[in-house]
C-alpha cells in the first residue's frame, strides 16, 4: 500500500474542481465510505468570482482554494500546486465513488508504483437509459465510459505533472485538457496503467441545442491539431471525426445561397440561369448531406417523434457551426507554441521597484512605471509569478531580516501577491548555491511553482538575473537599466532577449505563453 509518512493516510491528495454543483457533497460522503484515506482533499472553487461560501461537510482533512473560473484544466493545476504528496487524485465534483473506492485506490497507486507508471486511470461507469436506446446527447456522455484518461477519475504521480508543465489552461473547457496531459506524458516515455477502482458519471442534463453548444469544442481541437499534427485523433484512440463531411456541408449552402442571390440580382439575366442552377446544384448536395448526418444519428437512438424532430433541426445547425468554431479556434491557435511559458520570475530593485541602496523603510517601496499594469496582464493570462531576488544587505549588516521582511512584504501589498519568494541574504564570499548569478534560487522558485525550469522566464537587469536562468536551463529577458553594464548587454542579446521596458518584456513573454 502506498502510505504517507508514518500517520497511516495514502501518499496521495484528492483534488476535486467545483463549480458549485450539489453533488459534492455526495462525493465527499461517498469518499468516507472507506478505510483507507487520504493525506488530505483540495476542493478547488471554480465559480467565477466565488459568489458563496462553499459548505463543506466531511470527516476527511479539506482544504477549499479558489481558482477564479478559469476552467477545469486551471482549477485541477490550481488544486495540484498546493498539495505535496507523491500522487494526486483526481476527481469530477459530479461522479460518485463506489464504496470503498479509496481502499481500491490504494490497490491501484500500489500497482502503478510497481510497473513505475505515471498514472493510473480508474474505472467511469455511465448508466445507459433504461428500457430504449440512448438519445444522441446521451450517447455523447456514454462515450466517457471507454473515453482514454478521463480526468474525472485518474491519478498521476505529482512530479510527472510537474514535468510536464501540468494541464494545458489554453484548453478552457473539459474533455480535450486530459488527453493532451496525457499526451505529453507519453512523449517523454512515462505511461498510465488502468485500475480497478470505480466510479459512476451521471448522463448530464440536455437541452434540444446541447449537441448544437458542444461544437464549441472543436475551438479545441485546432489547438490539439497544432501540438500534436493532424494524425492527434489516432493517437488518443478516436476516429477521423466529421469535420470534412460538415465543411462540404457548410460550403454547399453557402453556395446555394449566394448563386441564388446572384442569379435574382437584376441586370444579371444573362448568368440567371446558370446561378440558380448551381443554386439547385448545391442545394442537393447540402440537403442530402444533410439527411445523411440526421438519418445516422436518428438510426441510433431511440426512434421517437420528438427525438426525430431535435436531430433534423440540429443536424440541419451543427455543420455551419462547427466549422465556425473551427476556424475561430484556428486563428486563435495560429500561434500557439507547443511548451508555453507557465511562470515568470522576476528581479526585484531596478525591475518592478525603483531601486534604493539596502532598502530598509517599506515607505521607500515605489513601484517602477508600468510596473502594476504589466505584472496584471500576466496573472491576466494565469502564469505564475515569483521574486528571485538578491539582497546580501543582510550579510553585511546594512538591514536587519525584519526590515527586509517589511519591505518584500510591502511590495508583496502595492504589487502581489506572488506566488513565491526566493530572497538570497548572502554576499559574495558565502559562495552560496543560490545568489545569483547561481541557479539556486530560479530553479527553487520553479520547484516552489510546480513547474519545470524550461517553462520559467526570469525578467531582470544584470547579467546575473540572465546568468542564473540560463544555468537554471529557463528562459531570460534583460530589461537594462543606466546602471547595466554594456557588456552584459551585448551578451544577452546573444542568448537571450532584451527589451527596453519591463511592459515590453512582458509583451515578449505573453506571445510564449499562448
Amino acid at each position: 500500500m502506498v502510505t504517507a509518512r508514518g500517520d497511516g493516510a495514502l501518499d496521495c491528495t484528492i483534488v476535486i474542481p467545483t463549480i458549485g454543483r450539489d453533488s459534492l457533497s455526495l462525493v465527499l460522503d461517498a469518499l468516507c465510505a472507506s478505510a483507507a484515506r487520504p493525506a488530505g482533499v483540495v476542493i478547488v472553487d471554480d465559480r467565477p468570482g466565488g459568489p458563496t461560501e462553499l459548505e463543506l461537510r466531511s470527516r476527511l482533512p479539506v482544504t477549499l482554494v479558489r481558482s477564479g473560473g478559469r476552467g477545469p484544466a486551471g482549477a485541477r493545476n490550481v488544486g495540484w500546486r498546493v498539495a505535496h504528496t507523491r500522487w494526486i487524485g483526481f476527481l469530477d465534483d459530479d461522479v460518485l465513488p463506489e464504496p470503498g473506492w479509496l481502499d481500491d485506490l490504494a490497490v491501484d497507486l500500489a500497482a502503478a508504483e510497481a510497473a513505475c507508471a505515471a498514472g493510473s486511470q480508474g474505472v467511469l461507469e455511465v448508466p445507459a437509459a433504461v428500457g430504449r436506446r440512448a438519445t444522441d446527447d446521451e450517447r455523447r456522455t456514454l462515450r466517457l465510459a471507454t473515453a482514454r484518461w478521463i480526468t474525472a477519475d485518474m491519478a498521476y504521480r505529482r512530479d510527472s505533472l510537474v514535468a510536464v508543465g501540468g494541464f494545458d489552461e489554453r484548453f478552457p473547457r473539459a474533455y480535450r485538457e486530459d488527453s493532451d496531459l496525457a499526451l505529453r506524458l507519453l512523449a517523454t516515455g512515462r505511461h498510465v496503467v488502468s485500475g480497478r477502482r470505480r466510479a459512476v458519471h451521471p448522463v448530464a442534463p440536455s437541452t434540444p441545442l446541447s449537441s448544437v453548444r458542444a461544437q464549441f469544442g472543436n475551438r479545441d481541437d485546432a489547438l490539439m491539431r497544432r501540438k500534436f499534427g493532424p494524425g492527434w485523433r489516432r493517437e488518443i484512440g478516436e476516429g477521423p471525426g466529421r469535420l470534412p463531411a460538415h465543411a462540404t456541408t457548410t460550403v454547399a449552402v453557402l453556395v446555394a445561397a449566394l448563386s441564388a442571390v446572384a442569379g435574382r440580382r437584376p441586370g444579371a439575366s444573362g448568368a440567371t440561369g446558370g446561378g440558380l442552377r448551381t443554386a439547385r446544384a448545391a442545394a442537393a448536395v447540402w440537403l442530402a448531406m444533410t439527411a445523411e448526418f440526421a438519418a445516422r444519428r436518428f438510426a441510433a437512438g431511440p426512434r421517437q417523434l420528438a427525438e426525430a424532430a431535435t436531430v433534423i433541426v440540429t443536424s440541419a445547425l451543427i455543420p455551419p457551426v462547427a466549422v465556425w468554431h473551427r476556424l475561430v479556434g484556428e486563428w486563435r491557435h495560429r500561434r500557439a507554441v507547443a511548451h508555453p511559458v507557465l511562470a515568470v520570475l522576476l528581479d526585484r530593485d531596478d525591475t518592478i521597484i525603483e531601486d534604493g541602496p539596502f532598502l530598509a523603510d517599506p515607505d521607500g517601496v515605489r513601484p517602477l512605471p508600468g510596473a502594476v499594469r504589466a505584472l496584471a496582464r500576466l496573472r491576466a493570462e494565469g502564469l505564475r509569478l515569483a521574486i528571485v531576488t538578491n539582497q546580501s544587505g543582510v550579510a553585511r549588516g546594512l538591514i536587519s531580516a525584519d526590515q527586509l521582511d517589511a519591505v518584500n512584504t510591502k511590495v508583496d501589498d502595492v504589487l502581489g501577491p506572488f506566488d513565491s519568494w526566493q530572497v538570497c541574504v548572502h554576499d559574495d564570499a558565502t559562495g552560496c548555491g543560490c545568489r545569483k548569478p547561481r541557479p539556486g534560487m530560479v530553479l527553487a522558485a520553479a520547484d516552489a511553482l510546480g513547474v519545470p525550469p524550461e517553462r520559467c522566464v526570469m525578467i531582470g537587469d544584470t547579467g546575473g538575473d540572465v546568468d542564473a536562468a540560463l544555468a537554471a536551463n529557463a528562459r531570460a529577458v534583460l530589461v537594462p537599466t543606466e546602471r547595466t553594464r554594456s557588456g552584459e548587454i551585448a551578451s544577452a542579446r546573444l542568448r537571450a532577449n532584451v527589451a527596453a521596458t519591463l511592459s515590453d518584456a512582458v509583451a515578449m513573454v505573453l506571445r510564449e505563453a499562448r
